[in-house]
C-alpha cells in the first residue's frame, strides 16, 4: 500500500532543517529576503523581481493603518477587556476587515478581472483614449446591471485619495502597470460621463488593481489587505499598552448611551405570556 502524500510547494521541517519553497530557510532566505518579497513569493510561487517587490510593499504600506478605524477600535477595546490575551485583540481587529473596510481591495480586483475577461484589450502602451473607450463600455454595462462600480468613492477623501497617484506612479516606474491599473485609471477619467457625478479612485481599490497586475490570485486579495493591516494593528495595540485610550472610548459611549426602542417594522404582537409582568 502506497504511503499517503500531501503535496505542497511551501514549507517543510525535518529534525535538523526547515525548507521553504524548496530553499533552505536559514541559509537561503533569512537575511537575504525581505518580508514583503517573501509574502508575494508565497502567494505566486514565483520569486518577484525587485520592482514588483517595491510595488507590493507600497500596497502593504498603503493599507497598514489609517488611525481610529473600526478595526483599530475593535482591537483596542478587546485589549481593554482582555489584556492577558493579545491574540484575541489582534484577531478582533482582523475579523473586522470586511466589505466596508479592507474589502474594497478584493472587490475592486475582482471587478476589474471580470470586466477584462473575454475582451480584446488595447496593446501595451496604447493611447489612453483606447482604455477610456473600454472603460465607458464597462461602466455602461455595470450601470445597466444596477451594480456598483467597485473602488469608486471614499468616506473621507472626497477630492483625491493621496495613495492613488503614488501607487500608479510606482507601478509605472517599475514596469508593473498592467491592464487592471490601466482600466481602473481610465474609469477614474470617464466615470462622470456615465454616472453623472465625480468620485475619487479609492486607494484601496488601486491596491486591488495593482495586486492583480502583480499576479496575486484574486482569491487571496483580502488576505493581502489583512497582512498589511496586521502591521497597523500591532502598532495600535503597542500604543494601547503604553498610552491607553480604550477605557475613554468605552466610557464616552456608555455615558452618552440613551434608550430608544427600535422595533422591527415587520414584528408582530409579542407571544402570549411575554407581556408586562
Amino acid at each position: 500500500m502506497s504511503e499517503t502524500a500531501y503535496p505542497s510547494g511551501l514549507g517543510a521541517s525535518t529534525e535538523d532543517g526547515i525548507t521553504l519553497m524548496g530553499l533552505d530557510l536559514a541559509e537561503d532566505l533569512m537575511g537575504r529576503v525581505g518580508f514583503g518579497e517573501l509574502v508575494l513569493w508565497l502567494c505566486r510561487q514565483r520569486r518577484p523581481r525587485p520592482g514588483e517587490v517595491r510595488l507590493f510593499e507600497a500596497v502593504l504600506v498603503a493599507l497598514a493603518d489609517h488611525g481610529f478605524t473600526p478595526t483599530a477600535i475593535a482591537a483596542r477595546l478587546t485589549y481593554l477587556s482582555a489584556p492577558d490575551a493579545l491574540q484575541g485583540a489582534f484577531a478582533a481587529g482582523l475579523l473586522g476587515g470586511g466589505s466596508r473596510f479592507l474589502g474594497v481591495t478584493e472587490d475592486t480586483g475582482r471587478f476589474l478581472a471580470e470586466a477584462l475577461a473575454g475582451r480584446e484589450l488595447p496593446e501595451p502602451g496604447a493611447e489612453p483614449e483606447r482604455w477610456d473607450e473600454l472603460a465607458r463600455a464597462v461602466l455602461a454595462e455595470t450601470r445597466a446591471a444596477r451594480r456598483l462600480v467597485a473602488g469608486l468613492g471614499h468616506p473621507v477623501h472626497k477630492v483625491l485619495d493621496p495613495r492613488t497617484p503614488r501607487l500608479i506612479a510606482i507601478a509605472r516606474e517599475e514596469g508593473s502597470f498592467g491592464p487592471h491599473l490601466a482600466l481602473f485609471e481610465a474609469i477614474g477619467r470617464v466615470h462622470p460621463e456615465i454616472l453623472g457625478r465625480r468620485l475619487v479612485l479609492n486607494g484601496a481599490g488601486v491596491c486591488g488593481a495593482a495586486l492583480m497586475d502583480l499576479g496575486v490570485p484574486s482569491a487571496v486579495l483580502r488576505g493581502v489587505a489583512l497582512v498589511a493591516r496586521a502591521g497597523g494593528l500591532l502598532g495600535q495595540l503597542a500604543e494601547e499598552a503604553r498610552a491607553p485610550v480604550g477605557m475613554d472610548i468605552y466610557l464616552h459611549v456608555e455615558r452618552h448611551a440613551r434608550f430608544e426602542a427600535h422595533p422591527y417594522p415587520d414584528a408582530g404582537p409579542a407571544p402570549a405570556g411575554h407581556g408586562e409582568g
